[in-house]
């Protein structure tokens, strides 16, 4: 039985809100993470007064920074200024699979179905005590486009531009520096013992407003 499982929800929740279960929970289900651990204050999602103040301190780094961008609890990015398509139709987790990248025209481009695009975000991002995730924007999504497969969140420690994987659900032409979506900031619980822009077996560490093709064969030299 798990340990959620395991709480009596007729008893005081405060007894059972222990840094342990906050902390399962966290890397689990971030949705739940952030009910449960609501107790803990500084464990939340950042508000916009919250994001600043990281900002100023230099804990949170968005090159470049625009004011009106900062939402309630988020902030918007913008698409870059180029996409990637992998060269391959069949592509293979255990190689290299090279992509080719193009430059939005002025006059946009038009995202088919059934296509995989990777394209990066506008901004250069710093996340040194936060845990980021990246979700679409409402009025992106509602236009059928997908800006991740299932890379939505960061480490502490990441910094970079974001690569985006990009999916529709029908024909949409879309913009260089048009909304594309929101990092949303969480609080950790405990000490961070590796950030990621300190590990040596991490793999997007290398500085590059251009879409990264999947490094996922890399994994397998590892073995």
């Amino acid at each position: 039985m798990s340990t959620l499982a395991s709480i009596n929800l007729n008893q005081n929740l405060d007894t059972y809100f222990s840094t342990y279960i906050c902390e399962k929970i966290y890397w689990t289900s971030p949705a739940s993470a952030v009910y449960l651990c609501a107790l803990e204050g500084d464990k939340m999602i950042l508000s916009d007064h919250e994001i600043l103040k990281e900002i100023e301190k230099g804990k949170i780094k968005i090159e470049p920074f625009r004011r009106e961008c900062l939402g309630t609890n988020s902030y918007d990015v913008h698409l870059g200024p180029c996409l990637a398509l992998y060269k391959d139709q069949i592509l293979d987790s255990k190689k290299h699979n090279k992509i080719e990248t193009f430059e939005i025209p002025e006059e946009g481009f038009v995202l088919q179905p059934n296509e995989l695009y990777l394209g990066v975000t506008e901004e250069y991002t710093e996340t040194l005590a936060h845990v980021p995730f990246l979700e679409g924007k409402s009025s992106v999504g509602r236009l059928g486009i997908d800006i991740h497969a299932t890379a939505g969140k960061g480490d502490v420690g990441f910094c970079n531009f974001w690569t985006l994987e990009i999916s529709v659900k029908k024909p949409v032409r879309v913009y260089a520096g048009m909304p594309i979506g929101q990092l949303i900031y969480f609080g950790v619980l405990g000490t961070v013992m590796t950030p990621y822009n300190t590990k040596p077996s991490a793999k997007y560490n290398e500085r590059t407003q251009a879409p990264v093709e999947s490094q996922m064969f890399k994994n397998f030299r590892e073995l």
